[in-house]
């Protein structure tokens, strides 16, 4: 192989990596001074002089003539008067000669290791400049088409070809990817094996849902309302808490738009995942009532030190603060940063059992394990799924069943004993008796009609077969039940009416 074969190929090659000439050059002159260096052992007084258009090589090495007696006749940049007239009969002491150098000389070896090393070289330089590429770019979204599909990821191209990995970890549950289908997701990481960049995308990560988020909403892109904290489960929920700096900014308003316009794109970018945008406060007690929507809570207690709270809700209200899976108290505790236990209020509605009360039936470790996720009743058990029971602690499915087979039959024995008849009392002073005053009174928990909202500053967005639907909560005050309408009586003054005669 001659230079103007090697230096062609090269230069094509480069060419095809975006290598600019400047760079292509310095490689060159590396690569060609490392072979001077391993047959002459210095190169300092060589030129290398190249063109890589025309692939044009030329290699000069420069010399100093010294008498043929003098001790000098050994060093690289000397050469005796004797050798330096072979090259020219008029050269003398102390003058310089010019000797080209052939690029066959090195001979062939050493041609092929310089092709592998120009190869090699372009390569390290386009990993270096993928790796620092991509390490500013950390966070961004980036638009790619995948390449290739595999069980454990997903091989995106960029449009620069370069390679890029979606694992399974971070895609949404719900995406199916076909070769050729173009997708947006965000730089999760930059990680380096074995020399070699891999880029790691994600359309898991919250700061995927913050980069939607400014490109559909003007005024967070602007600065005007910013994020303070993100919080998903990938397909199924997300919680976002937004802030105003302009007192004349609705955060939630802005964010969800007219009729849901705004947030629309997002949901279907993240296959109908539900987002709950709430209105950041620095109030703990109200971040936290935000948090948990759409539950309504009737009291907490904040227990700082251990990082825990304690809410308490309505019973019909407990299954909205869990939500499905649990999700909606997992995502409300990761938002504010506390352990939420939720406990059920059960102040105006029917008799409840504590748990401890069936210790004698259920192992203490069982009734600790219920209590950790804030059951501590009877009826708030029979309250969950034992899907969720399951799911949500330690406990195995055969003895979340015998749990609830020991709760139904407290309660079905305490029902029977409140229905059994009740004794006869006497009803004059003779003991006669009267069956039909015994008339059996219960009691029925009245539904409040409207009961009292967290604030307007929620915005529920759930998806839906149709569409995106988004539900704004506002202040209400509680309703009250409508006095029964009666039919005036007949005035006793009237013609018709009076004493018998």
């Amino acid at each position: 192989m001659n230079s103007n074969v090697l230096i062609e190929s090269f230069a094509e090659f480069a060419r095809s990596k975006n290598i600019d000439r400047p760079t292509m050059m310095s490689i060159l002159d590396d690569v060609f001074r490392t072979m001077i260096r391993k047959k002459y052992e210095d190169d300092s007084n060589f030129d290398v002089i190249i063109n890589p258009d025309n692939g044009d090589l030329e290699i000069w090495r420069n010399r100093e003539i010294v008498d043929d007696n003098s001790e000098d006749i050994w060093d690289f940049d000397k050469i005796p008067l004797a050798e330096a007239q072979k090259i020219e009969p008029d050269f003398e002491v102390g003058e310089e000669v010019a000797e080209e150098v052939k690029f066959e000389e090195f001979g062939r070896r050493a041609v092929l290791m310089a092709r592998q090393t120009l190869i090699q070289r372009v390569k390290d330089l386009e990993r270096d400049n993928l790796y620092q590429a991509y390490k500013d770019q950390v966070g961004e979204i980036v638009v790619g088409e995948v390449y290739q599909v595999w069980g454990r990821e997903a091989l995106i191209l960029d449009k620069d070809d370069n390679e890029l990995s979606l694992p399974k970890g971070e895609q949404i549950p719900k995406d199916r990817y076909r070769k050729g289908d173009n997708i947006r997701a965000v730089v999760h990481r930059v990680d380096v094996l074995n020399g070699t960049p891999k880029i790691i995308l994600s359309r898991a990560a919250p700061a995927f849902l913050e980069r939607l988020m400014e490109q559909e909403v003007p005024e967070i892109f602007d600065g005007l309302i910013t994020i303070k904290n993100i919080v998903r489960e990938p397909g199924e929920r997300a919680k976002v808490a937004v802030e105003s700096y302009d007192e004349r900014i609705d955060p939630v308003g802005a964010c969800v738009g007219m009729k849901g316009s705004r947030i629309h794109a997002v949901v279907r970018e993240l296959e109908n995942e539900n987002i709950d945008i709430i209105n950041y406060t620095d109030n703990l007690e109200l971040y936290i009532a935000r948090a948990l929507s759409p539950a309504k809570l009737t009291s907490m207690k904040i227990n700082e030190q251990t990082g825990r709270v304690s809410v308490f809700l309505r019973p019909d209200q407990v299954s909205l603060a869990i939500g499905r899976g649990g999700a909606n108290i997992k995502l409300a505790s990761r938002l504010v940063g506390m352990e939420i236990d939720v406990f059920r209020d059960a102040g105006d509605f029917e008799e409840d059992i504590a748990l401890d009360e069936f210790s004698d039936e259920v192992e203490a470790w069982i009734i600790d394990e219920l209590k950790k996720i804030g059951l501590d009743t009877g009826r708030a058990v029979l309250a969950v799924n034992k899907e969720d029971i399951v799911r949500r602690t330690e406990l195995e499915e055969e003895t979340v069943e015998d749990l609830f087979r020991v709760i139904r039959n407290e309660f079905e024995d305490e029902a029977e004993t409140e229905a059994a008849p009740k004794p006869r009392f006497a009803d004059d002073e003779n003991g006669s008796t009267d069956a039909n005053n015994d008339e059996a009174v219960t009691e029925t928990p009245v539904a409040e009609a409207g009961a009292d909202t967290t604030d307007a500053t929620v915005a529920n967005v759930e998806a839906t077969d149709a569409g995106v639907a988004v539900t704004e909560t506002t202040a209400e005050q509680p309703a009250t039940a409508t006095e029964a309408e009666t039919e005036p009586q007949k005035n006793d003054d009237s013609p018709n009416s009076g004493a018998a005669q």
